[in-house]
């Protein structure tokens, strides 16, 4: 399905925003849309002001000015078809869903993986997606890493819940299980980027952007260490490179080292365990974020699944500690 172009949209720049840059003041008064988009449509000749293409964002613009907007609907979702996969919907109203996705369930379609995915299943459980960027998806999860995703069931939502989570604005904590003993909490401030040697990789490099993990001690064992982690920022693979980086990979993490079992003296069933668990033990168990249409704080909790929680009894059961 090709991009269209939607109905024309017009409006009156009010005194209070006389002088103001023309893009700032198209965000106000076209709020359905972001700032960004806007700007890209600027570039497009698809703004006008008192009857003349508006080419540059930076004019400024006079009370009583008149705007109208031809914006482009896109073809949000691109190929993607909508699919009957079963969903584990914790929330959802008119504006949004909190999904716990399931380890093994993909984002999005893409190579190996053109459908199948959470977006399609999205768009299926959600019809009205359809002509919401991805269908909605404002952040997305690994493949194996299981847990909350906030969905955006409006244009509207989407772009406020998108601008709240550039801005820092949803909180995320996860469980992680790693290997080896951690001491005590801290924060890990490191940038992160493409790992030179491996381009598959992430690793923290000197050129990356900048990312910040906080992480406390949850339960010790012998030989892990159960932690809570709170993303500060949204870098692909973050808490698993920066886990990594300290030394403690996730448990089962077969890209940053974490499927590699050490311990002298560990029992050989749990052992056996750790060398077959299937996937990174990363969880997103928390999600604090406010309403994109009322304000109101909303917080979400899902426990870990099933595989998680009996790799955590083997835990205990074998090599707890006080």
């Amino acid at each position: 399905m090709a991009d269209r172009e939607s109905a024309p949209q017009n409006a009156e720049v009010p005194a209070e925003l006389d002088g103001a840059r023309l893009d700032a003041a198209a965000a106000k008064l076209f709020p359905l849309y972001s700032r960004g988009r806007l700007q890209g449509w600027i570039e497009q000749g698809l703004l006008t002001r008192n009857g003349a293409v508006a080419a540059r964002t930076r004019e400024l613009v006079r009370g009583g000015d008149q705007l109208q907007l031809r914006p482009i609907a896109p073809d949000a979702n691109g190929s993607a078809e909508a699919q009957a996969i079963t969903l584990d919907v914790v929330y959802a109203d008119a504006a949004l869903a909190i999904i716990n996705k399931p380890p093994g369930l993909i984002a999005h379609p893409g190579a190996g993986a053109p459908d199948g995915t959470l977006q399609n299943a999205l768009l299926h459980r959600f019809p009205q997606t359809a002509t919401v960027p991805r269908a909605g998806l404002v952040h997305r999860l690994d493949k194996d890493t299981s847990g909350l995703l906030v969905v955006a069931l409006t244009l509207p939502a989407h772009t406020r819940l998108v601008a709240a989570m550039a801005a820092r604005q949803i909180k995320r904590e996860y469980d992680a299980l790693v290997n080896g003993e951690v001491v005590s909490g801290a924060t890990v401030d490191a940038p992160i980027g493409r790992d030179p040697h491996n381009r598959v990789r992430m690793a923290v490099v000197d050129d990356g952007r900048r990312a910040v993990t906080h992480y406390r001690v949850q339960e010790r064992f012998r030989f892990h260490t159960l932690l809570r982690v709170r993303l500060e920022t949204g870098r692909t693979h973050q808490i698993r490179v920066h886990m990594a980086s300290l030394r403690h990979p996730v448990v089962g993490d077969s890209v940053y080292g974490g499927q590699v079992v050490r311990g002298v003296g560990m029992d050989e069933g749990l052992r056996a365990a750790l060398r077959v668990f299937p996937r990174q033990a990363l969880h997103a168990r928390e999600l604090t974020l406010q309403h994109p249409e009322d304000g109101s704080e909303r917080h979400f909790l899902a426990e870990p699944p099933a595989d998680i929680q009996e790799l955590l009894a083997r835990l205990r059961a074998a090599e707890r500690k006080p």
